[in-house]
This record gives structure tokens, C-alpha cells and sequence, in this order.
């Protein structure tokens, strides 16, 4: 199993990261669209790690579920020791922002990826976890 991390200090860490992810999702046979998918999601959750908790840590894992169904994956695990998200729901919601952004970070990252999931805890920090899957008919060539 293939695993990436990167520290996320400053914003030339953010496109290592999407570089990162896009090698990855091209040696695990993710196509073009899925490619992008993933590097999008990418680019949103370490920007809110630097707008929202001055930095943190990405970790992007290939994964192999020997199912059934057996399938290949790619988790994308974004972790700060930030302020924490007071409500999540809240959050989740298009156009909701704390930062004066458009709100659509994380509703983006949740709609792009297969898996998504939150866990923040107010004063402790924040770990987002999704997970697009390679299905048969998103595998290049198929």
C-alpha cells in the first residue's frame, strides 16, 4: 500500500500536495475526470488547513479492498491541531464561510469524493477523511 504525506506550512505546500495526489491517482488508474475530482479536494482541504488552522498535515493512502467487491481506492486524510469546527453541519452547508471565502470547500470536497467524513473536536482540531473509489467503468482503458 502506497502512502504520501505532506506538511502543509505555506501555500507552495498545497500544490506539492495536488501534484502528490495526481501522481498517485494516475499509478492506481484513476482517468482524467477522477484525476481532477481528486486534486480538487486536495487543493480545498489544505487551504483550509492554512486558512483555518495555520497549517497541518495530508495524507494521501492507496487502498485495497479485497472486498467484495474488491476495489481500489484513494484516501485523502486532512488533520490540524486548529481551533475546531464548532458545528459541523453548519460547516457542510453551501455558502456558509468563516473566512469570507464562497463556503465551498468542504460541501465541494463531500459532493467530489465517494467516503467523506468529519471529525473536529473545539480546541483539539480537525481530521477530514474521503475516499474516491476506482470503480470498473472509471478504470482507464475500460
Amino acid at each position: 500500500m502506497q502512502s504520501v504525506v505532506c506538511v502543509i506550512r505555506g501555500e507552495g505546500d498545497i500544490y506539492v500536495a495536488v501534484w502528490r495526489g495526481r501522481e498517485l491517482a494516475n499509478a492506481l488508474g484513476f482517468n482524467a475526470i477522477d484525476q481532477t475530482r481528486i486534486e480538487i479536494a486536495i487543493l480545498e482541504l489544505t487551504r483550509n488547513l492554512l486558512a483555518h488552522a495555520k497549517g497541518g498535515m495530508l495524507r494521501l493512502e492507496a487502498l485495497q479492498n479485497s472486498g467484495p467487491p474488491e476495489r481500489t481506492g484513494l484516501m485523502v486524510i486532512a488533520q490540524d491541531t486548529g481551533p475546531g469546527i464548532p458545528n459541523i453541519a453548519l460547516a457542510l452547508q453551501d455558502g456558509y464561510s468563516t473566512t469570507a471565502t464562497m463556503g465551498a470547500g468542504l460541501p465541494g470536497v463531500k459532493r467530489l469524493m465517494d467516503e467523506f467524513e468529519i471529525e473536529s473536536t473545539v480546541g483539539v482540531g480537525t481530521t477530514v477523511r474521503a475516499i474516491k473509489w476506482l470503480t470498473q467503468h472509471r478504470k482507464r482503458g475500460a
